[in-house]
């Protein structure tokens, strides 16, 4: 069955992507993360058959068990990797593609009352960072990563990667996406801008003390001028 693919998929996730895992066993009894998405596989089974109040209930149990919440008609895909996982939320109309990696605290949020599409789609080989609130029916692009604590409300493109409140989008060249994602290597476009201010108000600066020993030199000279006037 399809549904036994997609588990077993999850399950090679974590040796792929945890270098802390150290056997089957480990796995299968101590990751919260992948206990969220085994009852999630089997959750977001009954609700595509219209087992709406078991899948409810599952993904109740499935929360007290281990701190994460995983609507079960949210949409995953294949090699999905929820790394400690507490304080995890992912909305009903939520949509992950394949291979897509989620650290702990991360809110995949509404924000509308609509019945409709209301939360984010997840494109696949994605990274979202510890803390990090991605709200609204917006698209966050393939092979993207979101720094820790970053606030998303805007579409991001493929391959990008998203730092601050609210999220920017850094240059793509400058720093490789997947499958990392070293928080201590992303820039700050916030403190770049600030540098940048700075520059300018030394350029400007210099100009001004310049002007200035211009003008006093000139001074200078139209009272030598004067003096020689009056003699």
């Amino acid at each position: 069955m399809e549904i036994f693919k997609e588990i077993r998929s999850d399950y090679n996730a974590v040796f792929e992507r945890d270098p802390a895992a150290r056997s089957p066993l480990e796995v299968i009894f101590a990751y919260p993360g992948f206990h969220a998405i085994f009852f999630h596989r089997i959750g977001h089974w009954l609700w595509d058959n219209h087992l709406r109040f078991l899948a409810r209930f599952l993904s109740h149990v499935s929360r007290f068990l281990t701190g994460i919440e995983i609507h079960p008609g949210a949409k995953i895909g294949r090699g999905f990797f929820i790394d400690h996982g507490m304080g995890v939320v992912i909305g009903e109309t939520s949509e992950i593609g394949d291979n897509v990696t989620i650290y702990h605290g991360v809110t995949l949020g509404g924000t509308s009352f609509s019945r409709g599409k209301r939360h984010p789609t997840v494109e696949s080989n994605v990274t979202i960072g510890a803390g990090a609130k991605i709200l609204g029916p917006l698209t966050v692009g393939s092979n993207s990563k979101i720094g820790a604590n970053s606030v998303v409300i805007v579409d991001v493109p493929p391959s990008s990667t998203v730092v601050g409140v609210p999220g920017k989008t850094v240059l793509k060249e400058e720093f490789p996406v997947y499958p990392a994602l070293e928080h201590n290597k992303l820039p700050d476009p916030e403190e770049r801008a600030i540098q940048s201010l700075m520059e300018q108000v030394k350029e400007l600066e210099k100009r001004i003390n310049s002007l200035e020993s211009e003008l006093e030199k000139t001074k200078e000279e139209n009272r030598v001028l004067q003096v020689v006037k009056t003699k």
